[in-house]
């Protein structure tokens, strides 16, 4: 049986550091992505230090039409997927979504629609397979809407909801439906936002997710305090919510 993890949006910082974790493990590789070229130096990079087999190929998440296919050859080169995990996402420019249209739209694309898209091929390949894991990387921001980035917490608010539906659904085949929400992250999406706070690093986030597979939870918040912290976010009465400017 195939041991491979599939890797989508594998170029981010937060997938490198856990594409490395599974190869510590000692798992095979197909890592995807836009760019072909840094897709070719990780996998050049991960199958020297850790001496495991890396594939690499092309994927863009709005191109939903090519999804099925790509699956397909994906599992055709690794022989086989143990699971996947969906990485990818844009936070966007939320001044210009308020105003205009086809920026918001890029937003929940990249983020909700993207996702649903290619999980809904590997899930039916899972599904039919009665094992393997999805890992969906959906955020703390999409716990509760706030004016500074109400579109995309809403659309990592959305995934969030199709994975719990989805972790239903498979639970009976024997399939691992994982949650990841993580807080603030160093990465080149986050640099030079105001606001930022206890903001961890993406190899932290990147082993912890490898890591939570071997434990029971469905909803991870990475790091574990921001679980407690949005608690918190979420215990305050809309009539005072609404008035704060977060």
């Amino acid at each position: 049986m195939s041991d491979a993890v599939l890797v989508l949006g594998a170029t981010s910082a937060i997938a490198r550091a856990a594409a490395s974790a599974f190869a510590e493990k000692g798992h095979s590789l197909y890592l995807a992505g836009r760019d072909t070229d840094e897709l070719q130096r990780i996998a050049s990079d991960l199958e020297i230090r850790h001496q495991v087999e890396v594939k690499f190929g092309q994927f863009d998440a709005e191109k939903y039409r090519e999804h099925s296919q790509f699956l397909q050859r994906a599992v055709r080169e690794m022989d086989g997927l143990e699971g996947v995990l969906v990485a990818f996402g844009d936070v966007g420019h939320h001044q210009k979504a308020m105003e205009d249209f086809e920026e918001e739209e890029k937003i929940i694309n990249r983020n909700f629609t993207g996702a649903c898209s290619i999980i809904h091929q590997c899930a039916n390949y899972f599904s039919k397979k009665r094992s393997g894991f999805i890992i969906g990387i959906s955020s703390v921001a999409g716990d509760r809407g706030r004016q500074s980035n109400y579109i995309y917490g809403s659309a990592k608010g959305a995934f969030a909801l199709y994975l719990q539906g989805l972790r239903n659904r498979l639970y009976p085949q024997g399939v691992r439906v994982l949650t990841i929400k993580p807080g603030f992250v160093d990465t080149p999406m986050t640099f030079g936002k105001p606001g930022l706070f206890l903001v961890a690093s993406p190899e932290y986030v990147g082993r912890k997710i490898v890591k939570a597979l071997s434990k029971s939870s469905d909803v991870v918040y990475l790091p574990g305090f921001w679980r407690y912290i949005m608690m918190v976010i979420n215990s305050i009465p809309e009539c005072i919510f609404k008035r704060l400017k977060l």
